[in-house]
């Protein structure tokens, strides 16, 4: 299966939408995309996986490839994620504790924005 990586603009943030297969194949298309995203000035990504139906490791290293490089411009990555198939992923693998996932993209770019305020008052 292919994989399809869609991006908006949506309440502040880059919305990134994943459809697919992330695996060794296809985790390249999805590793450009962000790259192209935060050079060109997006550092608040939140990565919607609802469309997403297998992931492995070589898809979540792009993941936390993504999450370094937006941290290293005090951005952040949220992920949406409801399939309890992806979701095992990151419970097995501890990076529940990594990345902040969330029901929906309106729950995401929410606590995207508050953890931004907090960060601007601390």
């Amino acid at each position: 299966m292919d994989l399809s990586v869609t991006s908006r603009e949506e309440g502040g943030r880059t919305v990134v939408e994943v459809s697919g297969e992330i695996d060794v194949y296809t985790a390249p298309t999805l590793r450009e995309r962000l790259n192209e995203l935060v050079g060109a000035g997006h550092h608040h990504l939140v990565v919607d996986m609802e469309g997403v139906e297998f992931l492995d490791s070589t898809g979540l290293g792009v993941l936390v490839g993504g999450l370094k490089r937006v941290r290293s411009h005090d951005g952040s990555l949220h992920l949406v994620c409801q399939r309890e198939k992806i979701l095992k992923v990151f419970r097995i693998t501890g990076l529940t504790k990594v990345f902040p996932i969330h029901d929906t993209v309106a729950d995401a770019i929410a606590a995207s924005a508050a953890a931004d305020e907090a960060n601007a008052t601390s």
